[in-house]
């Protein structure tokens, strides 16, 4: 089982970033957190890497399920959604939350899990 939905959009960085953010909200998705993983490395450790950022992806109605079944199922939220240079345009990468959720052992967790990943996967091809 893999733990993301990839795909790789060959456009500029910023493009796919206004791409993805919008088939997020157009999906139920707020954007809540977000990291520049490059520039984030570059100030903390001198490191160069390509573009590389994390977005943290929130579907409101589904974390209040999600977490009305599972107290403690905020510890794996937001649903991190990656934008990262790759040769031929930027990759998109969502967490699986099904993938995610697994070592919880919650069936009712799981339903709702794997409803989020049909509206990531539906994101991340729309973007």
């Amino acid at each position: 089982m893999s733990y993301t939905h990839d795909r790789v959009i060959d456009a500029s960085f910023d493009d796919v970033d206004v791409r993805v953010r919008k088939a997020l909200s157009e999906h139920g998705f707020g954007v809540l957190t977000e990291i520049d993983v490059k520039a984030t490395l570059k100030a903390k450790i001198d490191a160069e890497i390509d573009q590389y950022r994390i977005l943290g992806a929130c579907n409101p109605g589904m974390a209040y399920k999600a977490i009305q079944v599972e107290p403690r199922a905020g510890a794996m939220l937001p649903c991190n959604v990656i934008l990262r240079a790759v040769k031929g345009g930027v990759e998109v990468s969502a967490i699986d939350p099904v993938a995610s959720m697994q070592a919880v052992g919650n069936d009712a967790l799981d339903a709702i899990a794997m409803e989020v990943r049909d509206m990531l996967i539906e994101a991340v091809e729309a973007a």
